[in-house]
């Protein structure tokens, strides 16, 4: 397996169904354009088996953290190691980067990528709760 950072909105695309939805050409180009955004994509054999999206978040008292935004692993590569890689890869490119951590938000009742997480070494902080706010898109 490889994993390699993408740069470029063709690889994005080109691994779109490894994402919830196909890849918007304008929030690509936005997303990776921004330093702080990071999408990580795993091969096997040259197919795209799983991705990997992070984004870097600053506040004044805290410091750079990193923030796991989703995680995606295609069916035919799932059990095999690809996400605990990509999440092992993610967290390494944010220690290079000076964070002082990683974070990511799951459903509690989602047992892969509760597995997953902890596998490659996060740790639960307690029970927390997610409100979100839906906004009309133009």
């Amino acid at each position: 397996m490889e994993i390699r950072r993408i740069t470029q909105a063709r690889d994005a695309r080109d691994a779109g169904h490894l994402f919830d939805e196909p890849p918007r050409p304008e929030a690509t180009g936005r997303f990776l354009a921004e330093a702080g955004h990071h999408l990580l994509v795993a091969y096997q054999d040259g197919t795209p088996a799983g991705m990997v999206t992070g984004v870097e978040t600053t506040h004044p008292d805290k410091g750079t953290e990193m923030f796991l935004y989703e995680l995606g692993v295609d069916e035919a590569f799932r059990g095999c190691g690809v996400g605990s890689a990509l999440v092992a890869a993610l967290a390494e490119l944010a220690r290079e980067r000076g964070c002082y951590g990683m974070w990511v938000v799951t459903d509690h009742d989602n047992a892969a990528a509760l597995a997953t997480y902890r596998r490659a070494g996060g740790l639960a902080e307690g029970r927390q709760t997610v409100l979100t706010w839906t906004f009309d898109q133009p």
